[in-house]
This record gives C-alpha cells, structure tokens and sequence, in this order.
C-alpha cells in the first residue's frame, strides 16, 4: 500500500508540474526606461545607422569613444571602442571636448575641440576612419596638419557640426570674435572637403536676449542642425553658461537663400527648451538629435545632476514632434524616474 500511496504521488506531482510548465510565459523585454540614460557625461551625440545601431559619443576629454548598441537606453552595458588617442604633448591632447561622428563623401569623420593644455587655445580638429564602418580605427585626414580645421581668423572654436543645404556643405561652431573670452558667438563657414573651411567666416548670433545672458562670459554654443518634415532647417543652440542652471536650448531659423547670409537666418525670441524646476532638471543642453526605426524624433542632451550642480553633468533623452508651423515642439525637459518608452 505505502509503494502505491507513492507511485500515486509520483504521478500527482508529475501532472502538477507539466501545468505549471505549460502556464510559463515568456518573459518580457523591457520596453521602457527612466532618465539619466547614462549617470556621467556631458556633450552627447548620437548616430543611428542603417546597420541598426546606435552609434554614441561623448566628452571624455582624453580621448575619442564610440559606444555601439542596439538600445541607446541601455549605454551602460554597450560595447565600447576607443577609435582615437591623442599622442601625450601634442597640440590636441588635451580638453579633447564634444566629438561628432558624421558620414560624408564614403567614410565617416569625427569633430571634436582639444587643445595641448591651455583651454584659451581651443580649436577644432577632424579624423577620418580608414573605411565605411564607423567602428573602424580614426586617423588625421592626409592633407592636414594634425586634423586641424579652421578659417582664415583661426580664433578659438569648439562645437564644431555640418549643415548640407543645395548641394554645399558648411561648418558651423562656437567661437570667439577676437583672442579673448568676452563671448561666445555661433559662426558658419563655407567647406571645400571634409577637413577643409574656405573663404571668411560668417557669424549667425550672438547672445542677445536676457535668457542668453546668464553667467560671464555670456555663452551662444553647441549647434545642431535639424530640419522639419518639410525640409525646413534651424539651428538649435545652447545658450548662457554650460555651470548654470539656466542653460538652455534657443532657436535659428532658416529662412531660404544663401546660409552664408545672417540675414537669412532669424532668432527665436524665447527659449525653446529650458529647466524644469517641478520635476528638478536645470541645465539642459548641448543637445544632438535621431530618429528611431519608426520615424520618432528624439532628443538627447546633458542635465546637471542636481540644482547648482555645475559642470556635472548626466545624460537624458526623450522624444520630441513638431507645431503646426513647423518649429519643434520639446516640451519641458521630462523628469528622472518617469517611464518613457524606449526608441524603436
């Protein structure tokens, strides 16, 4: 009896153990995520590329990194490269600030600030990858003098970006008018390849308006170009000190003709993206710009960690969509620990 009271509750436990199984549900992927995306960093940019990845960077100030991943949201655990150092003494090892990765012409080129030390001596340099990957190894372009790029003023600049309009293809960056840190203005000029700049420069704007104002040296920097889903272009920027919590987005328009014409371009009178002092973000900014596989449009840009933080810094995303006059319609910087969905 006790040998069949067993095999009974053998075959019990057997029964109850293949309808457990069968009631096992696959588990999930997270399909959301919470702001910061990365507790550290400042100056993000972002490429999504047709191989489906995200391809991401940032300041380290002592090298160049690409981060690889299929989910930007998840930086933390992507694959990372050092595709560039700097040789220790040379002209641009240090303060190595705000890289960009763009593809032009077959090969990818990375922009970044740097100096040798002496930040009052920033300028822009470029590096070319040896092929289309843009996880491929960085090299000075060949006909330059330490990737160095520059105008004929050669003044200080950093933030460097492209804007493609026609056929042409221009730099536009951060800089200073004259030798000294009085202010920082947004210039554009005219290139002939990648990691060349011709003719004069042409400064677009200066900080103007009283929300442009706060701190010294006032501050215009960072643009980005963006263009609406009709093809219209603006320049969002960063504006007031990058240390205050009153850093914040502004807006050029294009308004058609020669991009090398200020007349042609029109600042928007108000912020168009700033702190969000309910939810506790200051600082937003030095923003990039990506859109996901379904078409959304995104928004990532660095926040101080808290209020009166200063220089440091985290990074946040969220999706963005337009008005219905075309300019982009941000909204308020969205708080830590709100779910949001995660790019497609």
């Amino acid at each position: 009896m006790e040998r069949n009271m067993k095999h009974q509750v053998t075959h019990w436990m057997g029964i109850f153990i293949l309808l457990m199984m069968g009631n096992i549900m696959p588990l999930q992927a997270n399909t959301t995520f919470t702001n910061p995306i990365l507790s550290d960093g400042a100056d993000p940019w972002v490429v999504h590329h047709s191989d489906g990845y995200y391809y991401y960077t940032q300041t380290t100030a002592s090298n160049i990194t690409l981060w690889r991943t299929t989910d930007l949201s998840d930086l933390d655990n992507a694959e990372q490269k050092v595709v560039w150092m700097p040789k220790p003494n040379s002209v641009n090892s240090e303060h190595v600030w705000a890289p960009e990765l763009h593809y032009l012409d077959g090969r990818w080129y990375i922009y970044f600030a740097a100096s040798a030390g002496d930040m009052t001596k920033q300028r822009m340099y470029v590096l070319q990858s040896e092929n289309s990957d843009p996880f491929s190894d960085y090299h000075y372009p060949a006909a330059t003098q330490s990737g160095k790029i520059a105008d004929a003023s050669d003044k200080w600049a950093i933030d460097g970006t492209i804007f493609e309009f026609a056929g042409k293809r221009y730099f536009i960056w951060s800089g200073w008018e004259g030798d000294t840190n009085e202010q920082q203005r947004l210039y554009i000029a005219r290139m002939a390849t990648p990691w060349q700049l011709i003719g004069e420069r042409v400064e677009l704007s200066r900080p103007e308006f009283v929300w442009e104002q706060v701190g010294t040296p006032q501050v215009n920097e960072a643009p980005q170009v963006l263009l609406n889903p009709k093809g219209q272009a603006f320049i969002v920027y960063s504006a007031s000190g990058s240390w205050t919590d009153d850093y914040c987005l502004g807006l050029l328009l294009f308004n058609g003709g020669d991009p090398m014409v200020a007349a042609n371009w029109s600042k928007h009178p108000t912020p168009v993206f700033s702190k969000n002092e309910s939810a506790d973000i200051y600082g937003p900014g030095h923003n990039g710009f990506f859109t996901d596989n379904l078409g959304q449009s995104w928004l990532i840009y660095h926040a101080a960690k808290f209020k009166g933080a200063g220089w440091a810094r985290e990074i946040h995303m969220q999706p963005f969509g337009w008005h219905a006059n075309g300019l982009p319609s941000f909204g308020l910087p969205i708080g830590s620990r709100v779910q949001q969905d995660k790019p497609s």
